[in-house]
Formats: C-alpha cells, sequence, structure tokens
C-alpha cells in the first residue's frame, strides 16, 4: 500500500525558511521520480519542483527557482523540500506526489505572515 505522509509546515515571518519532508511507504523513493505541488487559497494545484528517479536532475517553477531545493533522504526514504527566503505568496498547502499513483496526502499547511 503506497502512502505519502507530508510534513514540517508552519508558521514563519516573511524571509524564513522550512523543511518540509515527505514519508513514502510502499515504494522505494530512489526508484520514482516525485515532486512538490502546492495549492494556495482560491488557487489551483500547482507544480513546485520535480526530481528524477536518480536524483540526478531537478526542475522548480520560476516562482521558486533559487529559493526552493528539492532532495531526496534515501537512507530515510522521503523527499524533502528546503525552502528559503519565504514570501506571503508561497503560503498553501504544499503536497508530495508520484506520476504513477493517483492518490495526494493530507498535505502540510505553510503559512508566511509577519
Amino acid at each position: 500500500q503506497v502512502q505519502l505522509v507530508e510534513s514540517g509546515g508552519g508558521l514563519v515571518q516573511p524571509g524564513g525558511s522550512l523543511r518540509l519532508s515527505c514519508a513514502a511507504s510502499g515504494f522505494t523513493v530512489s526508484n520514482s521520480a516525485m515532486s512538490w505541488y502546492r495549492q494556495a487559497p482560491g488557487k489551483e494545484r500547482e507544480l513546485v519542483a520535480t526530481i528524477t528517479s536518480t536524483g540526478g536532475s531537478t526542475s522548480y517553477a520560476d516562482s521558486v527557482k533559487g529559493r526552493f531545493t528539492i532532495s531526496k533522504d534515501n537512507a530515510k526514504n522521503t523527499l524533502d523540500l528546503q525552502m528559503n527566503s519565504l514570501k506571503p505568496e508561497d503560503t498553501a498547502v504544499y503536497y508530495c506526489k508520484v506520476p504513477w499513483w493517483a492518490r495526494w496526502g493530507q498535505g502540510t499547511q505553510v503559512t508566511v505572515a509577519s
């Protein structure tokens, strides 16, 4: 049974940092491409970042490029997202996703506000 459980969200001031983690079970993260998505209130879900199965290649939405870093921890079987220089417009529920599994996890709320 595949499960994706996101954690690490919270309230942070503009300019601050957070590190999100997605604990995977039912498969090995090193065998799959994975992505982070986010959905802000009243907006559609958008792709934030993607990493290949080997971790050798990553891609980012223009809005987060240079501020966010996606990575895998194969030992822990997790997908991570390091978010720096956070802005109020980064406020959203963040989700991890694998392309071959249709379901979404519960997400983790990130709120950037002073």
